[in-house]
Protein backbone atom coordinates (compact mmCIF):
# COMPACT_ATOMS: atom_id res chain seq x y z
CA UNK A 1 0.00 0.00 0.00
CA UNK A 2 1.44 3.55 -1.07
CA UNK A 3 2.06 6.15 1.45
CA UNK A 4 0.13 9.20 2.23
CA UNK A 5 0.97 12.36 3.53
CA UNK A 6 -2.06 13.53 5.89
CA UNK A 7 -2.49 16.89 7.54
CA UNK A 8 -4.08 17.31 10.85
CA UNK A 9 -5.99 19.88 12.31
CA UNK A 10 -6.91 20.51 15.72
CA UNK A 11 -10.32 21.62 15.87
CA UNK A 12 -11.23 24.87 18.25
CA UNK A 13 -14.21 22.08 20.49
CA UNK A 14 -11.72 19.08 20.04
CA UNK A 15 -10.32 16.67 18.52
CA UNK A 16 -8.83 16.48 14.79
CA UNK A 17 -9.65 17.33 11.60
CA UNK A 18 -7.50 14.83 8.85
CA UNK A 19 -7.04 16.11 5.21
CA UNK A 20 -5.45 13.70 2.21
CA UNK A 21 -4.50 16.47 0.13
CA UNK A 22 -3.39 13.71 -3.14
CA UNK A 23 -7.27 11.86 -2.67
CA UNK A 24 -9.37 14.94 -3.24
CA UNK A 25 -12.36 15.01 -0.93
CA UNK A 26 -10.44 12.33 1.83
CA UNK A 27 -11.09 13.77 4.94
CA UNK A 28 -11.08 12.08 8.27
CA UNK A 29 -12.12 13.49 12.08
CA UNK A 30 -11.12 11.81 15.60
CA UNK A 31 -10.99 12.80 18.91
CA UNK A 32 -7.61 11.97 19.71
CA UNK A 33 -4.48 12.40 17.00
CA UNK A 34 -4.16 8.20 17.50
CA UNK A 35 -7.94 8.10 16.34
CA UNK A 36 -7.26 10.04 14.09
CA UNK A 37 -4.59 8.90 11.96
CA UNK A 38 -6.48 5.37 12.30
CA UNK A 39 -9.67 7.20 10.72
CA UNK A 40 -7.42 8.78 7.97
CA UNK A 41 -6.06 5.01 7.03
CA UNK A 42 -9.45 4.07 7.06
CA UNK A 43 -10.87 6.59 4.64
CA UNK A 44 -7.90 6.19 2.47
CA UNK A 45 -8.60 2.24 1.91
CA UNK A 46 -12.38 3.12 1.28
CA UNK A 47 -11.47 5.97 -0.85
CA UNK A 48 -9.14 3.51 -2.82
CA UNK A 49 -11.52 0.82 -3.40
CA UNK A 50 -14.22 3.07 -4.14
CA UNK A 51 -13.02 6.15 -6.50
CA UNK A 52 -12.14 5.82 -10.15
CA UNK A 53 -8.38 4.34 -10.85
CA UNK A 54 -7.53 8.15 -12.15
CA UNK A 55 -8.72 9.82 -9.36
CA UNK A 56 -6.21 7.96 -6.84
CA UNK A 57 -2.83 9.58 -7.33
CA UNK A 58 0.08 8.57 -4.69
CA UNK A 59 2.90 11.56 -2.50
CA UNK A 60 5.80 9.81 -4.45
CA UNK A 61 6.26 13.15 -6.86
CA UNK A 62 4.68 15.70 -4.53
CA UNK A 63 7.50 18.48 -3.60
CA UNK A 64 6.72 20.15 -0.35
CA UNK A 65 7.35 23.59 0.24
CA UNK A 66 6.46 26.52 3.09
CA UNK A 67 5.63 29.60 1.95
CA UNK A 68 5.99 33.09 3.60
CA UNK A 69 3.90 35.65 3.34
CA UNK A 70 4.52 39.63 4.96
CA UNK A 71 1.53 40.23 6.82
CA UNK A 72 0.18 43.56 5.20
CA UNK A 73 -2.25 44.80 8.12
Amino acid sequence: MPNYRTFLRKKPEGGFTVIVPSLYGCISHGETLEIATQMAKEAIELYSETAHPQDVRSDEDVLEYTVTVNDHG
